[in-house]
């Protein structure tokens, strides 16, 4: 007992420690979780303090080019953790960035919210870039994303061919057949 008990008081006296632990999610997880799926520009990054200024979340303001589910509003909004004001800094492992700009496939989750987040994180993110031989619009799919088998933790590997990137049009396609088998499921 002698020793037992010093050990329960550095228990006792150890800080709270925090983490987070990212679930990768199947892409059709993504779709059927997000109430607002739009390929969009960013036009406005604005970082602001939440809960009594102990941490910072960034208002992300996009231009939308076109929906594949959900909304009509030109505008939206959204919010994602972390984000710098002056000299404070406040990192959430996991989040996005963004910069205006950028381009990306959001799948947005929080209906009934005021302002919506993005589904999983990065996760809910596809950037979109253009590709310096063709000129066309690809999709970059996120850098973690579970696909789809029950065989307990994934690698993942650069260059993987689930990986890949898609044309934008192909990668809307996709997105539509996902959403119609999930409509045919759901009957």
């Amino acid at each position: 007992m002698g020793r037992l008990l010093p050990f329960i008081m550095c228990l006792l006296a150890a800080p709270v420690v925090r983490a987070t632990v990212l679930v990768p999610a199947e892409f059709r997880e993504i779709v059927a979780g997000s109430h607002l799926i739009a390929h969009a520009r960013v036009v406005d990054v604005r970082p602001q303090w939440v809960e009594g200024r102990r941490q910072i979340e960034t208002i992300v303001t996009v231009e939308i080019l076109s929906y594949y589910k959900g909304g009509s509003e030109r505008m939206v909004s959204f919010k994602v953790p972390g984000g710098q004001i002056g000299r404070y800094r406040s990192v959430m492992v996991g989040a996005p960035q963004f910069s205006p700009g950028e381009e990306a496939v959001l799948f947005l989750d929080g209906a009934g919210e005021p302002i919506p987040h993005v589904f999983g994180l990065n996760q809910g993110v596809f950037r979109v870039r253009q590709d310096p031989t063709t000129g066309r619009r690809i999709v970059v799919p996120p850098p973690l994303m579970a696909s789809g088998t029950d065989r307990g933790p994934e690698r993942v590997v650069r260059g993987a061919s689930k990986r890949r990137s898609l044309e934008l049009d192909a990668f809307g396609a996709q997105v539509r057949t996902v959403m119609t088998a999930q409509a045919g499921a759901d009957r």
